[in-house]
């Protein structure tokens, strides 16, 4: 049986049934299966929008992702309003991401900012890393894609690259996505270490959350991050990136999922990052005890961080010309030392971030599968306590750091 071609002129919420006759209205998706008979399901359990997978019935390998943002906060209901122009800024910032570096992000095929619909390659032979981290598979090639993607798109969206001009043409594209930053402001930075009612506070650490509570030197720290991150508009950062917004095999990288996109400090997305991989560093303390998984763990934080620095740099010296930096302003010894200085700034505001991202998880709403994930309820709260403990010492110490082999030289000491 053929499915319908219906018109939709102003925004509908889509299901399994609207989005065959919404995929069949546009010339160029009807065009991409060359049917009329059309088979779609969701498939995603994100914390903001749905995810469906189209197929052609008689072709199911002939696929793509169709994702919609609704006019509320997913995880949370209808009752937590929130606004579908998030959506438009993962398709700016999905269409910018494949100008800068096409290998790591999926093809944008339709973006329709009035329906808060964005339709993408159907990446089928990848799947979400943090699941393959929770079976201990390696990615051999994920450290040297991230660190490449980090320095390409934080490099080339910053001050350091662009002219003034084009530097604040394209923060204007993301100015806006203010709902999103303050959700970021309120789960990472502020809502996990007060009482507050979404939190999702283990019983068996409510003791080491309500220790939090009253730490003054971790607030104060806090605040100095959450203060960078409201107030530094370095590059265009990704704004929640993390193991579960990257789809991977051991031979590709793609980097999926970028609605917070926004303009803030470059440390952020890279500590997110790091701050996810370490968490599955402790997960694997309960889940398969595999020391050398664990090791290629932090192998991969340490090459992770020197591939971006390095990349960083070699844009850096290729760049004549940007906004920061004028021809005949400073000699080669004078730049050398600034960037020095600069780069030192990035891993340790990097190493904070992490920091913050490890700690929300652990007492904030939507904690990481890979720990809270752990069945055994005395063995999570071991990983949470383990997890919480990391977070508190990156957020107070992280202006202690100089290498990110500090970092990995700490984790290792907990053992």
């Amino acid at each position: 049986m053929k499915n319908k071609r219906v018109n939709f002129m102003t925004y509908t919420k889509l299901d399994a049934d609207s989005i065959i006759s919404y995929i069949l209205s546009i010339d160029t998706l009807h065009h991409f299966f060359g049917t009329d008979t059309l088979e779609a399901s969701e498939i995603g359990d994100g914390n903001l929008n749905y995810v469906y997978i189209v197929r052609a019935a008689d072709h199911p390998e002939k696929a793509l992702i169709l994702k919609q943002a609704v006019p509320y906060l997913r995880i949370a209901g209808e009752g937590y309003p929130l606004s579908r122009d998030r959506m438009s800024y993962e398709i700016r910032s999905l269409k910018l991401y494949n100008a800068l570096i096409p290998q790591h992000v999926p093809d944008v095929l339709y973006a329709d900012e009035a329906m808060s619909v964005i339709v993408l390659e159907y990446l089928s032979k990848h799947i979400i890393m943090r699941e393959g981290m929770m079976d201990a598979i390696i990615y051999p090639n994920f450290a040297a894609h991230m660190g490449q993607f980090l320095a390409q798109t934080l490099f080339k969206t910053s001050s350091l690259f662009l002219e003034g001009t084009a530097k604040r043409q394209m923060m204007a594209q993301f100015n806006n996505n203010t709902e999103l930053c303050g959700l970021t402001e309120t789960f990472v930075f502020t809502a996990p270490y007060m009482e507050h009612e979404t939190n999702e506070i283990d019983p068996l650490i409510e003791a080491e959350a309500l220790a939090l509570r009253e730490d003054t030197a971790f607030k104060i720290a806090m605040l100095e991050l959450k203060y960078k991150f409201m107030n530094q508009s370095d590059a265009l950062l990704h704004g929640d990136l993390h193991t579960g917004s990257i789809m991977i095999n051991k031979d590709e990288t793609y980097v999926i999922d970028s609605e917070f996109a926004f303009f803030g400090p470059f440390g952020f997305d890279v500590g997110a990052l790091i701050g996810n991989l370490a968490m599955s560093w402790v997960s694997h303390f309960e889940r398969s005890k595999d020391s050398h998984y664990q090791g290629w763990i932090l192998e991969s934080i340490v090459e992770l961080y020197e591939t971006f620095e390095t990349y960083f740099l070699s844009l850096w010296s290729a760049a004549e010309q940007s906004a920061l930096i004028e021809p005949g302003f400073i000699d080669h010894k004078g730049l050398k030392q600034y960037q020095q200085n600069f780069m030192q700034n990035i891993l340790q505001e990097s190493i904070g971030f992490a920091g913050a991202k490890i700690s929300r998880r652990q007492l904030g709403i939507a904690g990481v599968a890979d720990i809270r994930g752990i069945e055994e309820p005395k063995s999570r709260a071991r990983a949470e306590k383990m997890a919480l403990s990391i977070g508190i010492h990156l957020v107070k110490n992280y202006r202690t750091m100089h290498l990110i082999t500090d970092l990995t030289d700490y984790l290792r000491n907990l053992k």
